[in-house]
């Protein structure tokens, strides 16, 4: 497939775009039928079964630190449910950080609708494998981790070789990770260096993974983690990302049980929700759900 430079459109409206094409009247006739906003993720249930996560953006809604100004950030508190779809695709232009993360929720459990009936033939679908670990990485190649992606952090560490992380907030890294946290004005020259970049998804929730990508080198690999980002890849692809590890929900009901109580996922990978990688090198893995 194409890179994906200087294309018209974000990732998140041209995925919504192709799922409506795809499903066509399917898609006008689903009804999220529950919401949850847990204090880690957020996650939906559609009428279907099937279920979709997002990362809740909680650090995008400062002013959310009283009753008047946190019912602002989310005014459909108590109405989530019984809503139509086309709802929910509304609020990935319109809605604030928390409306749009269950956009981005309903988008994830949109593609599993699809992928079910529909099992790609142009890319790969794997459960239980991570993205990361079956990649060969040359020594001398340069790795930018974007976000506190703790897991990748601690086997770069591991593996003793020099990298950089950039992350907004910074009181998210230990003190001996700091050395890998370049100054903010060298973000853009660490992104123009790598040869790999590892993306956090969230970056799809804060309208910054389109920059990230325009900033990287054609020849480099970018690979994007996270339950935010398990939904069709086309849109990723076109703009240079190489894989996506994402998840999919095994257990609906179960997985917005665990979420309503603070739930990561420690808590539900492996019982309500599967590992998924999503793969443009059809060398890789054998399609497989």
């Amino acid at each position: 497939m194409e890179s994906g430079k200087n294309l018209q459109g974000d990732i998140l409206s041209e995925t919504a775009a192709h799922l409506s094409a795809i499903l066509g009247p399917e898609m006008n006739e689903l009804i999220v039928e529950r919401a949850v906003i847990g204090l880690f993720f957020s996650g939906v249930k559609l009428s279907n079964g099937e279920g979709g996560i997002c990362f809740t953006p909680v650090k995008e809604i400062p002013e959310a630190v009283c009753c008047p100004s946190s019912g602002r950030t989310m005014p459909n508190s108590g109405n989530l449910g019984d809503q139509p779809v086309t709802q929910y695709m509304r609020w990935l232009q319109q809605g604030g950080p928390l409306q749009r993360a269950l956009g981005i929720a309903v988008l994830n459990a949109l593609s599993c609708t699809y992928w079910r009936k529909n099992p790609p033939t142009q890319y790969n679908l794997k459960k239980r494998v991570d993205p990361i670990e079956n990649r060969v990485i040359p020594d001398d190649s340069v790795v930018v981790v974007i976000g506190a992606l703790i897991p990748y952090i601690r086997m770069l560490k591991r593996l003793g070789r020099p990298f950089f992380i950039l992350e907004k907030d910074a009181r998210t890294l230990k003190k001996d990770e700091m050395k890998y946290y370049p100054p903010q004005e060298k973000a853009r020259e660490c992104l123009a260096s790598a040869d790999l970049l590892i993306v956090t998804g969230t970056t799809l929730i804060n309208n910054t993974l389109e920059d990230i990508l325009e900033q990287k080198r054609d020849r480099a690999e970018a690979i994007l983690v996270g339950p935010t980002a398990s939904m069709l890849p086309e849109a990723f692809f076109r703009r240079g990302v190489n894989a996506i590890g994402g998840v999919m929900v095994t257990d609906p009901d179960k997985l917005l049980d665990t979420l309503s109580e603070a739930g990561s996922g420690y808590h539900f990978y492996g019982k309500s929700a599967e590992r998924l990688v999503i793969d443009r090198d059809k060398k890789t893995f054998s399609t497989k759900l």
